[in-house]
């Protein structure tokens, strides 16, 4: 009579399984961080887009035309009026040139708040998604990176399109206005790491409200249609404060070709808002999900 093989045995096969398990749970809580990171942000990135492909690719194509809009309407037809203006570095460009590169941040900015603001609010408090998510192996850590990389995909479609409307007009004139593509992104890396965030505090629709309140006045005044020195000087320093006014002035420079000291300052201030984003949301996702 033959023996019986250990898997061929009752019970035996399902507590291999589990040891495998186990070990494999033990080696990721072993590495660093291994609470807040397991290495899969792919899969969240995978969801993300099978979701927007099936529905949401009617929702970000919409959002590319409205900057083009803009440029259209206030860049050539005001700008018509307008005539030439100071640009970076004291230099007479079109209006529509001026206009342009504050239209492409605020592209960057919309497409990303969007993203990690009411996709995440109904991700989180009605599909109940990332409680889902957080049952698995994956990490707090996991689904903000996944989410904010979507997000930032968007922001390079928007940007990279939004860049070649530029150049067909005529309104690129030097080869650094080509790293606004990645500057874009860049930017709405920064807003993204802070939205998601922002969002988990969020839990009605009213108060959902409260981040167009935000996003308009920062739009308006962020010297995207006129310079900062039309502002009395208090209301400059406020504006200078502000994340989309380092956006505009950053995208300004390189699309001018005139870079500087400001230029690393711009850099400096979304670099800082990345890691503040980053820890903000990571620590809501924990703190949300994982008592």
């Amino acid at each position: 009579m033959s023996q019986t093989s250990d898997t061929q045995r009752p019970g035996v096969g399902v507590l291999t399984t589990q040891l495998t398990a186990d070990a494999a749970l033990d080696s990721r809580l072993s590495r660093p961080f291994a609470s807040l990171y397991s290495g899969n942000a792919r899969s969240v990135i995978a969801r993300g887009l099978l979701a927007t492909r099936s529905t949401n690719w009617l929702v970000m194509l919409s959002g590319f035309f409205e900057p083009v809009l803009y440029l259209l309407s206030m860049g050539v037809g005001l700008g018509a009026l307008v005539g030439t203006v100071a640009g970076p570095g004291g230099q007479a460009i079109s209006y529509a040139a001026y206009i342009a590169p504050a239209l492409l941040a605020t592209s960057a900015m919309n497409g990303a708040v969007y993203d990690s603001t009411w996709n995440v609010f109904f991700k989180m408090n009605f599909a109940k998604l990332y409680q889902g998510m957080l049952y698995t192996s994956l990490g707090p850590l996991d689904v903000a990176l996944g989410e904010i990389f979507l997000a930032l995909l968007r922001g390079l479609v928007y940007a990279t399109g939004f860049t070649i409307v530029m150049g067909l007009m005529g309104l690129i004139t030097s080869w650094w206005a080509l790293l606004m593509i990645p500057a874009s992104v860049f930017i709405a890396f920064g807003f993204a790491s802070f939205g998601m965030g922002i969002t988990s505090f969020i839990k009605t629709f009213q108060g959902m409200d409260w981040i167009n309140f935000v996003m308009l006045p920062m739009f308006l005044f962020s010297a995207t249609f006129y310079p900062l020195s039309v502002y009395p000087q208090p209301i400059q320093w406020l504006i200078q404060a502000m994340p989309l006014w380092h956006g505009v002035e950053l995208l300004r420079e390189l699309g001018a070709g005139v870079l500087g000291w400001g230029t690393l300052l711009h850099i400096l201030y979304y670099l800082v808002m990345i890691l503040l984003g980053l820890i903000l949301t990571t620590s809501r996702l924990r703190k949300l999900f994982l008592r």
